[in-house]
């Protein structure tokens, strides 16, 4: 499985990808998230399923940029343009991956802004090649496991959060998601477009980079449960001691 997460906030674009690859009882690490540039900016796109059909469009695409690159000025014919390569490689590969058990399952996350667009974009593209535009309503998408890690985002992150704030947040969601499961794990690979300095820029983080994060995280976290008022838990034994309830909890009439 994979995580990968792709934010857009009013200060620029946050990219988060896992790089652990597990097949059986075999673990590996591979980059999930790569940089593309042509002459009207800078993008990233990171992807969540079979390796083998992610690097086959990956190929395809990097040739079109490096045929046709010029004529991408705004981020959805970029969009586009690998959604093309990725049905192209379906009409290749689907029906033998199907004939042998295989979901044609690469899902996509691509954010960036070209000269023509009139702000960041952040897009989510399905197997079939159609994508949606995440906008500001949720400002966020996660492809890969996100059952761990989408309800810190969903309590704390809209579209004018910081971009420090949401790859602090960012992170706190993979990590949810990595001691929830076994096959999300370090190293952390970042992005993180800044709409003022128009740059795109890329950083990994091995564990013991962020060990004291994810430490300070979760004594803070069982600090604030411990001081959550729970009297309400006083009155489950109130409700117990009660003779009606007493009977109900017993299954008498």
């Amino acid at each position: 499985m994979t995580y990968c997460l792709g934010m857009k906030v009013k200060e620029g674009l946050v990219a988060v990808a896992d790089t652990r690859i597990t097949s059986g009882s075999e673990t590996t690490t591979s980059k999930k998230i790569t940089l593309h540039h042509n002459e009207h900016g800078s993008l990233f796109l990171m992807t969540s399923g079979l390796r083998s059909i992610r690097d086959k469009a990956v190929i395809y695409f990097e040739e079109v940029l490096e045929l046709e690159g010029g004529k991408f000025q705004r981020m959805y014919q970029v969009v586009n343009a690998f959604g093309t390569q990725l049905r192209r490689v379906a009409t290749e590969d689907k029906q033998a991956l199907t004939d042998s058990g295989l979901n044609f399952n690469l899902y996509t996350i691509v954010g960036g802004k070209l000269i023509e667009d009139d702000e960041h974009k952040l897009y989510l593209l399905y197997p079939e090649g159609n994508w949606i535009e995440i906008g500001r309503a949720t400002p966020y998408t996660i492809i890969g496991n996100s059952g761990y890690g989408q309800p810190i985002l969903n309590r704390t992150v809209n579209y004018e959060t910081s971009l420090r704030f949401a790859l602090k947040t960012g992170f706190l969601s993979f990590d949810s998601t990595r001691v929830s499961t076994n096959d999300v794990g370090f190293p952390l690979d970042t992005v993180i477009y800044n709409v003022e300095t128009g740059e795109l820029i890329e950083k990994r983080f091995e564990e013991e980079d962020l060990r004291d994060i994810s430490e300070a995280w979760n004594k803070r976290l069982t600090d604030v449960i411990r001081d959550i008022p729970d009297k309400w838990i006083d009155d489950i034994n109130d409700l117990a001691e009660g003779e009606d309830d007493k009977m109900l909890i017993s299954g008498q009439q």
